[in-house]
């Protein structure tokens, strides 16, 4: 799954992250990617920040994500803001667009795209 918007588009930031958790909760293996603004929501304290009505909280639906998948900041995305590894939420990696490509090519894999 891949979440583009951050808190410059709140609503479809927050569908990709409860879909993402939705899906860990049901069991399904989740690797979540941020790019874009998205990008921000992996630093400490970003996600907190979100709030839309009706929505659970960002920060808790990102916890629940690491907590059984796997969280993958865009190499370029996070360059880009001056960000590095140290700068986002423990288990949190950064990798390019090769290793997207290749999780979203695996067999039986399925990407959605908010």
């Amino acid at each position: 799954m891949k979440v583009t918007a951050g808190l410059d588009a709140p609503e479809r930031c927050a569908q990709g992250f409860t879909v993402a958790a939705t899906a860990v909760a049901a069991g399904f293996a989740v690797s979540l990617w941020l790019t874009g603004e998205a990008t921000w929501m992996a630093t400490p304290g970003r996600a907190a920040e979100l709030e839309l009505a009706h929505a659970a909280p960002l920060d808790e639906l990102l916890s629940a994500v690491l907590a059984s998948g796997s969280v993958t900041v865009c190499t370029q995305c996070a360059a880009r803001r001056g960000l590095d590894v140290a700068d986002l939420i423990d288990g949190v990696r950064i990798a390019g667009a090769a290793s997207f490509v290749d999780e979203a090519m695996a067999d039986g894999a399925q990407a959605l795209v908010y």
